[in-house]
């Protein structure tokens, strides 16, 4: 074969010969030519190249560039004296305002600063390594493509990236490199989302604003159904939990904070409630979380006799309903005729799989079935808490529209109580911590509208928040 090779190489003429590059049998490959760009041209692409990114800074920075190019350009024409005057009054007048207004200055220019600052000197100067490592860059022919960098914005915790990606791409991708992406950018976390086709947004917490807990929200009085007041969400504002008109269940570890959940939407529907627009039904087979306040309860059940006469009324309840709405009405509306009536059970294992009585399981299986496939448009709705998500345990788990994932203890449960692919987006509730004070009553919420995880901590209702409660709001004739 090496013969063959020279043979050929002594029938090429010379100028051919000292163009190959290759030393790979079988093969001849030559030396790519070369074409020499004029001066000129260069020199106009390099001005071309400079003028678009002053321009595109000016158009993205405006107020960081002007803050920059005003006292230049007062300099350059009235001397130094007058600029250096109007910096200090200026500072002298941002430092003022910090001091007196720290919220305001922080909305209006506080993190508009630390937006460019992150954007030019974390992302900006990190991007092309970073992506590169991660494999988020991509090489064809010779050339480097990069994912683009469009706007950096800062919220009080986080830091918002958005970015277009390569063509091609998916978020998958990206989901799959998001702990790349946090170690590179220095964040503790990096949450990966759909912003729109080919774009994506990138976000990483600053700091965490729910690893204290929160105390019993107050009671104000405002009659609520729909949504009802639970905790915060993790950028600190507040979180609603939706209860009429959906199914909810709370699936957590041993101390993962379901109760908090429990009892915050409780909470939350006492004045309405008083009202007599809602009835609260409670199943408590574990006698330890809801009897502490079963005076509140309309009905209340703990023996899994009670329990299975309990979920068949509310089923009844529910049939006697769909008969009269038929025709009439498609959605339920509050009334003190036709109340919204949520179903509160603590802990459902212990009323389906760890049911050892096989009749009463098929009861309570059956009924809690029918309620979750029809309850809903008729005004019942069940709040649910699981401590095993498995299908073995509960195997009407995808009946609940709603569902909220609280600490957990391996990952691949994480898709089993939010839905496949909820930990990609980053819904890491196998690492919410284990010390009750950092981390009982926080998880991710994922809405039937809404594929997005939220992550959420409920308020702790202690016991003496209960006791209050009872104080103020049982009344005669419930806790049935």
């Amino acid at each position: 074969m090496r013969r063959g090779v020279q043979f050929m190489l002594r029938k090429l003429p010379g100028d051919y010969t000292r163009d190959i590059v290759s030393t790979v049998p079988n093969s001849l490959v030559f030396r790519p030519v070369v074409v020499n760009t004029p001066a000129i041209f260069t020199i106009c692409s390099m001005l071309f190249r400079t003028v678009v990114g002053l321009v595109r800074m000016v158009w993205r920075h405006p107020i960081a560039c002007l803050t920059v190019a005003a006292p230049v350009a007062l300099a350059v024409t009235l001397g130094w004296r007058i600029p250096l005057v109007l910096v200090v009054a200026t500072v002298s007048a941002l430092v003022g305002w910090r001091l007196t207004d720290p919220w305001s200055f922080n909305v209006c220019v506080g993190l508009r600063l630390r937006a460019w600052w992150r954007w030019m000197w974390n992302y900006r100067r990190h991007w092309q390594p970073v992506m590169v490592v991660s494999g988020l860059a991509k090489h064809l022919g010779g050339r480097e493509y990069l994912p683009r960098l469009l706007k950096v914005t800062c919220t009080a915790t986080a830091d918002v990236v958005r970015v277009k990606m390569l063509s091609g791409q998916s978020v998958a991708e990206w989901q799959d490199r998001a702990d790349n992406l946090a170690h590179g950018f220095g964040g503790i976390e990096c949450r990966v989302q759909l912003d729109k086709p080919g774009r994506v947004t990138l976000l990483f917490p600053r700091r965490d604003l729910l690893a204290t807990p929160i105390s019993a929200l107050p009671v104000w009085g405002d009659v609520r159904v729909s949504e009802v007041p639970i905790g915060l969400r993790e950028d600190g504002t507040p979180y609603r939990l939706k209860l009429h008109g959906t199914h909810v269940l709370v699936a957590g570890a041993t101390g993962s904070g379901k109760g908090s959940w429990l009892w915050s939407a409780i909470r939350g529907l006492l004045p309405a409630k008083r009202a007599r627009l809602v009835e609260i039904w409670a199943l408590d087979p574990k006698l330890m979380e809801l009897s502490y306040g079963h005076e509140l309860f309309n009905r209340y059940a703990a023996t899994p006799e009670a329990c299975a006469e309990l979920l068949e009324a509310a089923v009844k309840v529910m049939q006697e309903r769909a008969g009269r709405f038929a025709g009439v009405q498609r959605n339920h509306l509050p009334t003190i005729e036709d109340p919204f009536i949520l179903i509160v059970v603590d802990e459902v294992a212990f009323l389906t799989a760890y049911q050892t009585d096989r009749k009463l399981k098929e009861r309570i299986t059956a009924a809690l079935a029918t309620l979750t496939t029809q309850g809903r448009a008729v005004g019942v709705g069940v709040l649910a808490a699981l401590q095993d998500p498995r299908k073995e345990v509960l195997s009407i788990r995808n009946l609940f529209p709603d569902k909220i994932a609280l600490r957990l203890d391996e990952s691949p449960q994480v898709d089993l109580v939010l839905g496949d692919g909820a930990r990609d987006r980053g819904a890491l509730a196998d690492q919410i911590s284990s010390d009750p004070a950092t981390g009982a009553g926080v998880g991710y919420v994922r809405l039937e509208a809404s594929p997005e995880p939220v992550r959420v901590r409920a308020a702790y209702v202690s016991d003496t928040d209960i006791r209050a409660m009872v104080a103020e709001y049982a009344e005669a004739g419930d806790a049935r």
